[in-house]
């Protein structure tokens, strides 16, 4: 067979890249992650009594525009990175600036309280709760992202695990979010941070065995 009767046979029913699939699939499995999240924390733990005071809504919307703002964040680099050889002109180092801003945050409402509070605005009441629940809710949203991202064939499995555990571990933290009452910022750097943070290395780590194609 000759060079062009090769092309000409390739080129024939040639079907348009669907562009917006990959995105789809992402959307999809997040949504459906953090419906089934957020059912976990209502049935087993239970939603915040305290929701008919301004106070409180004002604190959940700080958490949530934290978590949120990593989950928003994380899956558009995750999209990205998802295709072959997308890892090569992706500024990851952004998904870090919602982590930032609540550090900075943090370090401000510290700075503006005495010491002697410093303990229990850092700790809170639900610390160890915290650090077991959101790892564990996030398995389910891990495990439908790391599907998406399979039908996608990344090519750095160790990058694409790692945004999948950060997209599952905020993702956890945002329905953990309507359970918890410790509000305050230090808190929510150290505790969800952290917790998130646990759950982006654990993707790294699991990324290249599950992502294998």
């Amino acid at each position: 067979m000759k060079t062009s009767e090769l092309i000409d046979m390739l080129s024939v029913n040639v079907e348009v890249v669907d562009r917006g699939k990959v995105w789809r699939g992402m959307a999809t499995a997040v949504g459906a992650g953090t419906v089934l999240a957020v059912g976990a924390v209502l049935l087993t733990l239970g939603g915040r009594a305290d929701l008919k005071d301004a106070e409180a809504y004002f604190s959940l919307a700080i958490k949530l525009v934290f978590t949120l703002g990593v989950v928003i964040l994380a899956l558009i680099f995750l999209t990205r990175l998802a295709r072959p050889g997308g890892e090569r002109r992706e500024p990851l180092g952004l998904v870090a600036m919602p982590f930032i801003g609540v550090a900075g945050l943090a370090l401000l409402s510290l700075l503006s309280t005495p010491r002697a509070h410093w303990a229990v605005m850092i700790v809170g009441d639900q610390w160890l709760e915290c650090l077991l629940s959101i790892p564990v809710i996030a398995i389910v949203p891990f495990a439908l992202v790391v599907w998406a991202v399979r039908r996608a064939a990344p090519t750095h499995l160790a990058r694409a695990g790692a945004l999948a555990g950060l997209v599952a571990g905020s993702v956890s933290a945002t329905a953990y979010a309507l359970h918890c009452v410790d509000d305050s910022v230090p808190f929510v750097a150290l505790w969800y941070g952290g917790t998130i943070a646990l759950c982006t290395v654990a993707g790294a780590a699991l990324g290249p065995r599950l992502l294998r194609w």
